[in-house]
C-alpha cells in the first residue's frame, strides 16, 4: 500500500522535473533577438491601428464558439455510431436526447439572430422620466 503511493509520488516528482527541465532548457537554447516588430501586436499581418483598448464585435467568436461544439458533437456522435449496435436501444435514446439538446441550442442561436454574419441592431426610445 505505502509502496503505491511512493510510486505516485516519484511519478508526480519525476514529471514536475522534466516541465522545469524543458522550461528551463528551451530558455537557455532560444535566441534573444529583440526588435520592435516582435513586440507589436500580431494581426494577421496587418499594420496595428490605434490603441488595443478599443471595444470590437465580439460576433465572430460566439460563431467559432458555436463551431467548437458542434465539432464536439461529431467527435461525440462517430465513436458512438462506430459501435451502435453493441450498445443497443438505451444509448440510442441517450444520443437522441444529446441531439436534441444541441438541437434546442442551435433553435435558439437561430433565432436570436447570432448566426448571421450582420446582425440587425434595434433600438428602442425611452421614455423621459416626468416628476
Amino acid at each position: 500500500m505505502l509502496f503505491d503511493f511512493a510510486s505516485i509520488f516519484i511519478f508526480i516528482i519525476i514529471a514536475i522535473l522534466f516541465v522545469f527541465f524543458t522550461l528551463v532548457f528551451s530558455w537557455i537554447i532560444r535566441p534573444n533577438n529583440p526588435t520592435p516588430e516582435k513586440a507589436t501586436t500580431y494581426e494577421c499581418g496587418e499594420i496595428p491601428k490605434g490603441d488595443s483598448w478599443i471595444k470590437f464585435n465580439i460576433h465572430f467568436y460566439v460563431i467559432a464558439l458555436v463551431f467548437i461544439i458542434f465539432e464536439v458533437e461529431v467527435l461525440v456522435l462517430f465513436p458512438w455510431a462506430v459501435v451502435y449496435k453493441k450498445l443497443g436501444l438505451v444509448s440510442f435514446i441517450e444520443m437522441l436526447i444529446f441531439v436534441g439538446i444541441l438541437f434546442v441550442g442551435l433553435v435558439y442561436l437561430w433565432k436570436n439572430g447570432d448566426l448571421s454574419w450582420v446582425k440587425e441592431i434595434k433600438y428602442t426610445k425611452r421614455k423621459a422620466n416626468s416628476k
